[in-house]
């Protein structure tokens, strides 16, 4: 028998498992009756992905402390290691200290705006609010003023 081609990944080796793990998981909330109203939920859930496996995570697949950190300094909002623990134990319930991948779905499709859903939100504006011009620039600058 063939071997199966390896699908190069982008991410190096690391990723791969982790890949198929939180399709596993994504595969389960679509599944999952409570979210059946949510609208685009594969493309969002698609996007969660993405997202969480941006943030550093720590050997065991989940963001911990230090990758919440480097996220908020990222994003020009550096938080206290109080601040940051209050995060996650908002995500978490207070639980535990790293999130991992059903909490964050959890959050980023609850109700609840929890601290790291607003991050996000803002990430994404801050990604929105410089596009790639489109379309020919405006005609008149300053200069041309009267």
């Amino acid at each position: 028998a063939m071997a199966a081609p390896r699908r190069p990944s982008g991410g190096g080796l690391r990723r791969a498992p982790q890949d198929g793990r939180l399709e596993e998981i994504n595969k389960e909330f679509l599944c999952d009756p409570k979210f059946s109203d949510e609208e685009d939920l594969e493309e969002k859930l698609a996007a969660f992905k993405e997202k969480y496996m941006e943030f550093d995570l720590n050997n065991q697949g989940e963001i911990d402390l230090m990758s919440v950190k480097r996220m908020m300094e990222k994003l020009g909002a550096p938080k206290t290691h109080l601040e940051l623990k209050k995060m996650i134990s908002e995500v978490t319930g207070g639980v535990s200290d790293t999130i991992s991948y059903q909490d964050f779905v959890n959050v980023m499709l609850g109700k609840r705006s929890a601290v790291l859903k607003l991050v996000m939100m803002f990430e994404g504006k801050a990604n929105e609010s410089n596009p790639k011009p489109s379309g020919p620039p405006p005609e008149r600058d300053i200069a041309s003023l009267p």
